[in-house]
C-alpha cells in the first residue's frame, strides 16, 4: 500500500523559497508533476523490502513519489548544495526513511550506500546519464533493477534491437547485462525548464542467465571494434581482433555488419577473443 506523507508544500513553492533555479551546467530539468513522478516510481515495480536510490533529486519531486511506495528506505545523492535544505525538509516528513548524501554520483560507490536489495530510480542529468549507466552495468549484480530517465534518443539506443540505426555498442552492452524495456515517454514540456528534446524511461533488470565466463572487457573490445567502423563488413572492422578467422570460428558470416548481429552473436565473438582465437 502507498505510504502517504504529511502535508507538503507545492514543489514550486519549495523551489522559490530555496532559490532553486535549474543550472544548465548540472543538466538540471525538474519534474514537478507528481502524477508523472508517481508513474516513474511505479515503473520500478514492487519496491517492498527494497532500498531505493535516486540520483539528482533536485527539489524532491521523484523523491516524494518514492517515499510513497513500499520501499524500506530512499537514499538520494545530490551534488547541488542548494537542494540539500529542501531535501532536509522532506526528510523531516519521511519518518526516518530518507537518507541524503551530498556528493557526485560518478565518484560514489552507490551500491555501498544501502544494504540490498537495491534499486536505482532516477531522472538522470543528461550530461552524465550514459556514463553513470555504464558504471552501474559493470556492477549490475549488486542491483535488483535500474529505472532511469534519459534523453529519448539515448533511451532508444539502450533498448534498440538488431537491424535498426539506433542499435549500437550501448545497446549490446546494456542487453548483455540486462533485460531492457522502455516503459514511459516523457515530453519536454513536462520539465521545468523544458529541455530541447523529449525523454524516456528505461527499466533494466539484471540478466541472471547471461554467461558468467564472459568478462566485461571482452564485450567492450568486440563492440568497440565492430561499431567503431559500423559501415564496414565485419571481416574489415574486426580485422585487428582476428577478422575472418575469428568470425569463421564463431559461425558468423564475415560479410555482415555489426548492426546485423544479435547480443548472442557478440557473446560468441567475445568468447572466441577471450579464448585467444
Amino acid at each position: 500500500m502507498p505510504r502517504p506523507l504529511a502535508d507538503l508544500p507545492p514543489l514550486r513553492e519549495v523551489i522559490a523559497r530555496h532559490g532553486l533555479l535549474a543550472k544548465k551546467s548540472l543538466g538540471q530539468h525538474f519534474l514537478l508533476d507528481l502524477n508523472l513522478t508517481r508513474r516513474i516510481a511505479a515503473a520500478a515495480g514492487n519496491l517492498s523490502g527494497v532500498m531505493a536510490i535516486e540520483i539528482g533529486p533536485g527539489p524532491g519531486g521523484l523523491t516524494r513519489a518514492l517515499l510513497e511506495t513500499e520501499a524500506d528506505k530512499v537514499v538520494v545523492i545530490e551534488k547541488d548544495r542548494r537542494c540539500i535544505g529542501a531535501l532536509e525538509e522532506l526528510a523531516a516528513s519521511a519518518e526516518g526513511r530518507l537518507k541524503i548524501v551530498e556528493g557526485d554520483a560518478l565518484q560514489i560507490d552507490v551500491a555501498a550506500l544501502a544494504k540490498g536489495p537495491r534499486a536505482i530510480v532516477a531522472n538522470l542529468p543528461y550530461n552524465i546519464g550514459t556514463e553513470l549507466l555504464l558504471k552501474w552495468l559493470k556492477d549490475i549484480d549488486r542491483f535488483r533493477s535500474l529505472t532511469l530517465m534519459f534523453q529519448a534518443e539515448v533511451a532508444a539506443r539502450i533498448a534498440a534491437r538488431p537491424g535498426i540505426k539506433a542499435y549500437g555498442r550501448l545497446s549490446v552492452i546494456a542487453q548483455f547485462c540486462c533485460h531492457v524495456e522502455q516503459v514511459l515517454e516523457v515530453p519536454a514540456r513536462a520539465f521545468t525548464p523544458p529541455p530541447k528534446v523529449d525523454s524516456a524511461v528505461v527499466h533494466l533488470t539484471p540478466r541472471r542467465e547471461r554467461p558468467k565466463d564472459l568478462r566485461w572487457e571482452a564485450i567492450e573490445k568486440v563492440t568497440a571494434a565492430g561499431f567503431g567502423q559500423r559501415r564496414k563488413m565485419l571481416r574489415s572492422s574486426l580485422k585487428p581482433l582476428g577478422g575472418e578467422t575469428l568470425l569463421r570460428h564463431a559461425g558468423i558470416d564475415p560479410a555482415l555488419r555489426a548492426e546485423n548481429l544479435s547480443v548472442g552473436d557478440f557473446e560468441k565473438l567475445a568468447r572466441r577473443i577471450a579464448a585467444g582465437d
